[in-house]
């Protein structure tokens, strides 16, 4: 297949017309996922302001997604290559030869522990890893392994806000925080920025919103759902071009919330159980005679006004090597 992100395949994936914005998701069960890299889009010169946001001012671009690294897992039988993934997916994005303008880690970077100084250790191993990439810019958001222990404390040490916003190129970015409280829930005082913060942004304009956990009930019993992650679809259904970007469930999953759609990333480590699976949620096994099961890049299309998608799955052996 070669290399998935050639300038050449870029163009076509963007297509022409309309406002388009590009996702690639970097993802995997043991090998691609993690860390990011990327420059300016075609056209615009490197530190250019963007446009604030608005119906005609979106421009073609692409960027990364990346979620649950959980850079401290091991288990053997789970996947045999934990420890390496992080740096293997850090040097295919180096070598993608078409960059994406930025990165975004969707959640769970760390694996849990109850130990406060292993927690901070794996934070800061994390860092030092993900620091070599030459990215204009990477943003971070936690998921329940970083945060919940500890209301969030160590990865604001090391990261900065659990939730935030920002605007790139025409499209209005929100990181929101669904894992840092013992209940998963945004609480009252999230939903309240998250309106005012939304209030600027034109109802026509193109929104991006990353979660950790899904903002429905996709299933409650395994913790697959934000406990008034109701609330925030309510004050997101009035604007009319709204994609959401999660992690937390390691798995490939499509859903729509009236005209809201929603797309979960793979996991780096390992892979979960699919939502209709009977009996308790635990990592699917590795198999040696299957070891790219689950794992690869997938490219996304998206045209909001439209909206419409199209997905285009790699496996992890076409993935270039630093």
């Amino acid at each position: 297949m070669g290399n998935p992100m050639e300038r050449r395949d870029m163009l076509k994936l963007l297509g022409v017309g309309g406002v388009v914005y590009a996702s690639s998701l970097l993802q995997g069960l043991s090998g691609c996922a993690s860390a990011g890299s990327g420059v300016h889009a075609d056209g615009l010169a490197p530190g250019a302001p963007s446009p604030s946001p608005g119906p005609r001012a979106a421009r073609d671009f692409f960027f990364v997604q990346i979620s649950d690294t959980h850079w401290g897992f091991s288990g053997p039988d789970i996947n045999p290559n934990a420890d390496v993934e992080l740096k293997r997916a850090v040097a295919a994005i180096h070598a993608l030869s078409a960059k994406p303008d930025f990165v975004v880690f969707t959640g769970d970077l760390t694996h849990t522990t109850t130990d406060d100084d292993q927690r901070r250790q794996r934070m800061r191993e994390f860092k030092e890893i993900v620091a070599d990439l030459a990215v204009p810019f990477v943003k971070f958001m936690p998921g329940e392994h970083d945060a919940a222990l500890d209301a969030g404390a160590a990865y604001r040490e090391f990261f900065g806000d659990l939730h935030y916003s920002f605007d790139h190129k025409g499209i209005h970015f929100v990181a929101l925080d669904n894992v840092s409280d013992a209940d998963a829930k945004l609480g009252d005082a999230q939903l309240s920025w998250l309106r005012a913060d939304l209030s600027r942004v034109d109802r026509t304009a193109p929104i991006v919103v990353f979660t950790h956990r899904p903002l429905w009930d996709l299933r409650p019993d395994w913790e697959w759902r934000t406990s008034d992650g109701s609330a925030a679809l309510d004050i997101l259904m009035p604007y009319q071009n709204v994609t959401v970007f999660f992690g937390h469930i390691h798995q490939e999953l499509h859903h729509t919330t009236g005209h809201i759609a929603h797309h979960a990333a793979r996991s780096l480590v390992f892979a979960l159980p699919a939502p209709d699976a009977p009996g308790k949620r635990a990592p699917i096994p590795w198999d040696a005679n299957k070891p790219e099961q689950g794992i690869g890049y997938r490219n996304v299309a998206a045209r909001p006004a439209q909206p419409s998608y199209e997905l285009t799955e790699v496996a992890i052996s076409a993935a270039p090597t630093r």
